[in-house]
């Protein structure tokens, strides 16, 4: 039945082909010089239609001699400039904006000159010939371009056995994108057989011939209808919720979707066929545009020197990617882990031989080669993302998250003052806001030490807060990527956790922002959007796996939360100049109330335990 309605369109399509594709094989030669002729003959063809409608062919003998001698001339110069000019001679595609411009460009230059010449020699010449013909030629030429284009536009593209029929999902800019690369492309992998958009407004649009054959809510019918076996999500900011409905669709009836990447993914914000990918999980939990002021950022990374601790980590790595895009003076880079830093100047400079002295090995616990580290570099800004993360394991090693968490953090703060840092953004965590694990508790105090020294010197000295991130060294997606390789089980601690999720190039853009707009010993806290289940996440990726993979609980570890928070009971989240970032306060701790010598883990799990207490009237309960 589809077939059979389709077939008009198609017998049409099939006779505006053949006469394209002839036109097509015609040698370069023919086709240039049938354009030529064109073009000279549309000097007649605009003659006889001024006269038919303003003179009805009604001149004098004389007259008729001037009007043909101008035509002649403007026909013999219209060729003569359009070859010295080389229009005819391949400059520009025909029909092209470019080569349109410069056949204007010709009749202008004829113009002018021709009709003041004409009207000077002789009184029988009409003045209105040198006013409306110039126009009214070139609309003949104009014609015919459209017409050759509009020609080629039509002229059938072998289509392989093996495309996929696909329905468009979004008839904006990206679908328009889409249409355009599938048309052109010598070998598409996908035939389009039409658009879906919500718009009802785009009900009868057409994109390259589809036509937009209903909105979201017809997507399986119409689908059904066209024989479409994939779906193409050609919109770059769609919502969670909106791919997940989509997703939740075409897997209940057997159709395959593709997703055009977010486009801070694709260079320039440009379409590629090689762009399209599979939907997978990340989709559904990183795809909210993030507004960032360029302006803002450079005016304090732009020719500065900048250096990231825990450069080799998911973090640091992106934070230095994205910092080294806008240009500082120097770029330093800190990790105690030489084969982390390799990669990343693997990846940022395209080599690996670490033979620069922008590429600085060290640990934040040493602060003697730390401080030695800042007096020779002097950074202006520094991005404090070293730091130990694992919750259970700081847990069973408390002492060790209080050395690098807490008093790395503050010989980062000590060195950062002593050179005269002009920024510094520490990097915190979500699980410090109501802490209850060691983890939390060792970050808190590290956005207290940085309020300090931004209070005592006046400094924009400030901490960062946001959750999870997908796709960094131990995050759930990659523990659980590794769980469904060996073929299960994936193990989830509870079937109603929840955790806040966002991507890395997210989290490390609002991070820059946060940058600019924070103010001394500000804790910024970076919307992390809804909290997701992570056993929802966990039946995804069995799912995208295509395997039989049992889910086990094994129940809450110490220290560990059902449910992560960004702001504690005594937090208020006030509003900043950016919409995804808010803005608490956390009170400021002296670095001489801070042991740098506990000897043993029970003793750090009895400051951690009384931390609350170092302020009055607060204590562990109300800060949770």
């Amino acid at each position: 039945m589809v077939e059979k309605q389709s077939a008009p369109p198609g017998r049409s399509r099939i006779s505006h082909g053949a006469l394209s594709s002839a036109i097509y094989r015609l040698p370069a030669f023919w086709r240039r010089t049938t354009l030529i002729c064109w073009d000279g003959l549309s000097w007649v063809f605009a003659m006889l239609a001024f006269l038919l409608v303003r003179y009805d062919f009604d001149l004098s003998s004389p007259q008729w001699s001037w009007v043909i001698a101008y035509t002649a001339c403007a026909f013999l110069l219209q060729v003569a400039l359009g070859l010295v000019t080389q229009v005819y001679l391949g400059r520009n595609r025909i029909g092209s904006f470019a080569e349109a411009s410069w056949v204007g460009f010709v009749v202008v230059v004829i113009a002018f000159p021709l009709g003041l010449v004409f009207s000077a020699l002789t009184t029988n010449f009409p003045r209105g010939v040198a006013i409306m013909l110039p126009p009214m030629a070139l609309m003949f030429m104009a014609t015919a371009r459209w017409l050759f284009r509009s020609l080629m536009a039509s002229r059938p593209r072998p289509v392989g056995e093996d495309a996929t029929p696909a329905l468009v999902y979004g008839a904006g800019d990206a679908g328009y994108q889409v249409a355009q690369l599938v048309a052109k492309a010598e070998d598409p992998p996908y035939r389009i057989v039409g658009f879906i958009d919500d718009n009802p407004d785009k009900r009868n649009l057409r994109i390259e011939g589809h036509r937009v054959r209903g909105t979201g809510a017809e997507l399986v019918t119409v689908a059904r209808e066209r024989g479409a076996r994939t779906v193409i999500l050609a919109i770059t900011n769609a919502s969670a919720k909106l791919i997940q409905n989509i997703s939740d669709r075409c897997r209940d009836h057997g159709l395959e979707l593709v997703v055009l990447p977010p486009v801070r993914e694709m260079i320039g914000g440009q379409v590629t066929l090689g762009a399209l990918r599979q939907f997978n999980v990340a989709d559904l939990l990183g795809r909210r545009p993030i507004r960032t002021d360029l302006s803002e950022i450079s005016d304090y990374i732009t020719g500065k020197v900048v250096l990231v601790t825990g450069a080799g980590g998911s973090i640091g790595a992106e934070l230095a990617s994205q910092v080294h895009k806008l240009g500082p003076a120097k770029l330093l880079l800190l990790d105690r882990d030489e084969s982390a830093l390799h990669g990343v100047q693997l990846e940022l400079y395209g080599n690996g031989l670490l033979d620069t002295d922008d590429m600085v090995l060290g640990d934040i616990r040493d602060y003697e080669a730390l401080l030695a580290v800042f007096e020779r570099h002097r950074p202006d800004v520094v991005f404090h993302a070293a730091a130990l993360k694992h919750l259970p394991m700081l847990e069973r090693f408390p002492l060790e998250g209080w050395k690098t968490n807490v008093l790395g953090s503050l010989n980062v703060l000590r060195a950062a003052h002593a050179v005269g840092v002009q920024r510094f953004v520490n990097i915190s965590t979500d699980k410090a806001a109501a802490a209850t694990s060691v983890l939390g508790r060792t970050k808190r105090l590290a956005e207290r030490l940085t309020a300090w020294f931004a209070n005592n010197y006046d400094l924009p000295y400030l901490s960062v807060r946001f959750g999870n991130v997908l796709g960094s060294r131990g995050s759930v997606l990659v523990a659980f990527r590794a769980q469904i390789d060996k073929g299960g089980p994936i193990t989830v601690t509870h079937p109603d956790v929840t955790r806040y999720f966002m991507t890395i190039p997210e989290a490390c853009e609002l991070v820059l922002q946060a940058g600019a707009i924070g103010t001394p010993g500000d804790v910024l806290v970076l919307d992390m959007g809804e909290p997701v289940k992570i056993v929802d996440v966990a039946e995804r990726l069995v799912e995208e796996s295509g395997q039989d993979i049992e889910i086990h609980f094994t129940g809450l570890r110490p220290g560990e939360k059902m449910h992560e928070v960004l702001f504690s009971n005594l937090e208020e989240g006030s509003t900043t100049s950016h919409p995804l970032i808010s803005e608490v306060y956390v009170p400021a701790l002296d670095p001489d109330l801070v042991p740098e010598h506990p000897d043993s883990r029970d003793v750090v799990l009895e400051l951690l335990d009384t931390e609350p207490t170092i302020y009055p009237g607060t204590t562990l309960e109300t800060l949770r």
